[in-house]
């Protein structure tokens, strides 16, 4: 592999992981337009270009989850009874997205992200809020709500907080603790979106070399060596700013991503 290629995964893996310590965010959404990029510029197939960025993606995005959730939990931010409830619909939606990714185009997947990036987008620029007796709901509710971000985040490469920060922060769960929690219930997301999709895209023809299934491995490394020394640096930030600020960051980061994959495929 080219060093300028290693190089710019290294990059982005250290942008990525910047993000996913403030933010809560395994750094899927920035990972899949950026490797849309340059899948594109290297000729992959054209018709697993979204597939493979994604897949490759979930891969990349284990270790810094991995690193980012254990600097929250230091902090004390991880609810994990909420983990424990929500995981195993998580699981379960990353294994229906992952099986349905086979079977639909890139174009569905882009605009599929994009829709998605639409409305939480929406919802931070409002800053939407939530009933001051609101509350969470019972197992069953975040188990459903774990099948809906699981799924989401196996079709978007990541994503759990675009759909898990607005959902506990409605429920009057503190932004901080919020990210937190959600960063945690990232890690095993992101270890069974990279299972499933290695196994869905299996068999596919015209897959690059060095590939296993829609997972890319020299660019999952790449990003993967260093978003994980730089995640904790984000996450320290994340505690030393206030709730609102952290709101205006996501709602940037998301803009910035959506058109980012607006013109990448």
């Amino acid at each position: 592999m080219p060093l300028a290629e290693l190089g710019a995964y290294l990059a982005i893996g250290a942008f990525v992981g910047f993000f996913a310590g403030l933010l809560g965010v395994g750094g899927g959404l920035i990972t899949v337009s950026a490797l849309a990029l340059m899948f594109t510029a290297h000729g992959f197939a054209p018709p697993y270009i979204m597939h493979l960025a994604v897949g490759t993606s979930l891969a990349a995005i284990v270790s810094g989850s991995w690193s980012s959730f254990r600097t929250h939990h230091r902090h004390g931010a991880v609810d994990w009874p909420i983990v424990r409830r929500v995981t195993p619909g998580l699981l379960v939606g990353v294994a229906v997205g992952a099986a349905t990714s086979h079977f639909v185009s890139t174009a569905f997947l882009k605009y599929f992200f994009l829709t998605v990036m639409f409305l939480i987008t929406a919802q931070m620029v409002f800053n939407v809020r939530p009933k001051p007796t609101r509350e969470l709901p019972g197992t069953a509710g975040l188990a459903a709500m774990g099948v809906f971000a699981g799924l989401v985040s196996s079709l978007m490469g990541g994503g759990a907080a675009a759909v898990g920060v607005p959902f506990l922060t409605w429920c009057n769960v503190s932004t901080h603790r919020a990210i937190g929690t959600v960063a945690a219930i990232g890690f095993p997301l992101s270890i069974a979106g990279t299972i499933a999709y290695a196994a869905s895209g299996w068999n596919a023809a015209g897959l690059p070399s060095y590939s296993l299934g829609f997972v890319y491995v020299p660019a999952a490394i790449g990003i993967s060596v260093t978003s994980i020394f730089v995640a904790p640096y984000g996450a320290r930030l994340a505690h030393r700013l206030k709730g609102a600020t952290l709101r205006r960051i996501f709602a940037i980061f998301l803009v910035l991503t959506g058109l980012k994959v607006a013109i990448s495929v």
